[in-house]
């Protein structure tokens, strides 16, 4: 069994405009790599970094940041978005979330495009990570 090849990893400032930031590190990872589901890990990092600035203690706090790491292992990519975290939130999926709301979809998307996901805390704050099996 191979080990999980890191493809590459960036820390962002914690700020929305960072988000497509990351998008572009990703895109420019997976074009070296040509994965197959490259448009789908674009949207679900978009998602995450999304989320860990409007909800962890990253976007709260001046300073803060969120990194997003990129791995391959057998063909299944691998990203993690970390972020430092937050007492009052833990990533969940929302029950309902209606047609003209702005916002609650983005687990729900991680969900349903990722082969697996999940998250856990860390001493330095939580990852969410999301994987992505090739064809």
């Amino acid at each position: 069994m191979k080990a999980l090849g890191l493809l590459g990893q960036v820390c962002l400032p914690a700020q929305v405009a960072s988000v497509p930031m990351a998008r572009q590190y990703v895109r420019d990872l997976l074009r070296v790599a040509a994965h197959a589901q490259a448009d789908d890990a674009l949207l679900l990092v978009s998602e995450l970094v999304t989320n860990a600035v409007r909800h962890s203690d990253s976007g709260r706090v001046p300073g803060g940041r969120v990194t997003v790491a990129v791995a391959n292992h057998n063909g299944t990519l691998h990203i993690d978005v970390i972020d430092a975290g937050s007492a009052g939130y833990v990533p969940r999926l929302c029950a309902e979330v209606s047609l003209d709301s702005g916002g609650g979809r983005g687990l729900w998307l991680v969900q349903e495009l990722a082969s697996a996901w999940g998250w856990h805390e860390t001493p330095a704050g939580r990852v969410v990570w999301f994987q992505l099996a090739g064809p």
